[in-house]
């Protein structure tokens, strides 16, 4: 198990993680941290509870937000699948369509190639 210590709005946290996540939590203390500090400096001095828990709002709602927008993109992505789908199935019907074409034409240029030979006999 992993261990690092943090520092968050100037308090030393020494936390637990699985092995190889400690850049991952350091990163996210880093992050609240930072929130924290902004917050501070644009509302002055309020209670640490406060501010903390101001601070994880803004970030929830971040988070809300986020999740909005990849619900969004998961349509859109599923709704252009759909269409690519659409779109393959077309283009296989037309190049159906285009070869019986080319094989008509081929069979036609045959036939009136023949007709102008000169005849054997």
């Amino acid at each position: 198990m992993g261990q690092v210590t943090v520092t968050i709005a100037g308090k030393v946290y020494r936390m637990s993680c699985g092995d190889g996540e400690e850049a991952h939590l350091e990163g996210l203390a880093a992050l609240y941290d930072s929130r924290i500090d902004d917050m501070r400096k644009g509302l002055g001095e309020l209670g640490d509870m406060r501010l903390h828990v101001m601070a994880a709002l803004t970030l929830a709602d971040e988070i809300s937000e986020m999740r909005r927008r990849v619900q969004t993109l998961e349509g859109t992505l599923e709704s252009l699948k759909g269409d690519a789908g659409f779109a393959e199935t077309r283009a296989g019907e037309v190049e159906r369509l285009a070869t019986d074409a080319i094989r008509e034409a081929a069979e036609r240029i045959e036939k009136v190639a023949r007709a102008l030979a000169p005849q054997a006999g």
